[in-house]
């Protein structure tokens, strides 16, 4: 007979597991920018040589926003509600700005680039938050 006790451990470890390989590439791909920006601002003196000048401020908040989740994945490695806590408020953040500067109401199929991505980058956060309330659900059940 299969002891209950260890279902819901098994079951976290595999949410764990699942969220830590669904974020490594997302981290992996957002350092590998990370050095091209800084790359480009050692040699040349500018992170995007290509930036408008005049820029407003609210158009560069969902990019740092979205790296800020970004960050909270990497934070959820070694500690998971706290991690996916970040990741989850930037992430709203992002879909919020999002929603108020561009609205999906015209060009569908270019504005939901962003939303999409917000999505992919939302989904391990989730996953930590759920892995962390279970292990915290599990902790309390022991004692």
């Amino acid at each position: 007979m299969k002891n209950i006790n260890n279902t819901g451990d098994c079951i976290t470890r595999w949410i764990r597991w699942i969220a830590r390989i669904w974020s490594f590439p997302i981290i992996a791909y957002s350092l590998i920018m990370l050095a091209g920006y800084t790359w480009n601002w050692v040699t040349i003196g500018k992170a995007d040589p290509y930036a408008v000048e005049g820029y407003p401020f609210v158009e560069v908040l969902p990019p740092i926003f979205t790296f800020l989740s970004v960050l909270g994945l990497g934070i959820a490695w070694s500690w998971e509600g706290l991690g996916g806590a970040i990741t989850l408020v930037f992430n709203i953040a992002t879909f919020l700005l999002l929603l108020i500067q561009r609205p999906i109401t015209h060009e569908f199929s270019r504005l939901a680039i962003p939303y999409i991505i917000s999505t992919v980058i939302v989904i391990p956060g989730i996953l930590f938050m759920v892995c962390w309330w279970r292990s915290k659900k599990r902790l309390t059940l022991r004692k």
